[in-house]
Parts: structure tokens; sequence; C-alpha cells
């Protein structure tokens, strides 16, 4: 019988920060994101590369819980590494 090898590769993986929505914001503008509108708690940022447009809504949050922040990593486009807590 195999065994899982996911809490192998599970720890590879570096532990991600507590981020507000604010701190989220500007860690995106310095990556080449642009604040286009609020409406309500959220915060839209974008995006223009030659051949798309990314477009990342911000809860605006005191704390921005870790699956919307997974979900911030994976539609930035931008690597995991700059969320993680730095040991």
């Amino acid at each position: 019988m195999r065994r899982s090898t996911w809490r192998h590769w599970r720890f590879a993986l570096g532990r991600l920060r507590v981020f507000s929505g604010a701190e989220l914001c500007g860690l995106l503008a310095a990556r080449g994101f642009r604040e286009v509108r609020r409406r309500g708690s959220h915060i839209v940022m974008q995006k223009r590369t030659p051949d798309s447009t990314i477009t990342v809504p911000v809860p605006n949050h005191k704390e921005v819980r870790i699956g919307t922040l997974q979900s911030i990593i994976r539609q930035s486009q931008l690597p995991r590494e700059l969320f993680e807590i730095e040991e």
C-alpha cells in the first residue's frame, strides 16, 4: 500500500502571513496593480498586461481569511513566497 505524500510536501510550503485588506492592496500596488474602484468593503485592483488584464477583488477587512488570501494569490498570478512568513 502506498503512503500519502501530502504530509511531506505540505511542510515544504511556507506559512502564509496574516494580512489586512490595506496591506494586500499595498503589496499588489508595489507589483503593478492599481485600484480601479471601491464598493462597500471591497477594493478592486487591476494590472494590465500586454495580452490581458488581471483583476483581483480585495476585501477591506482588518484580517483577510486564509481561503480568501489563497484566492487572491491565485488570481494575482504573483509568487506565493511574497505572501509567506519570513523565517
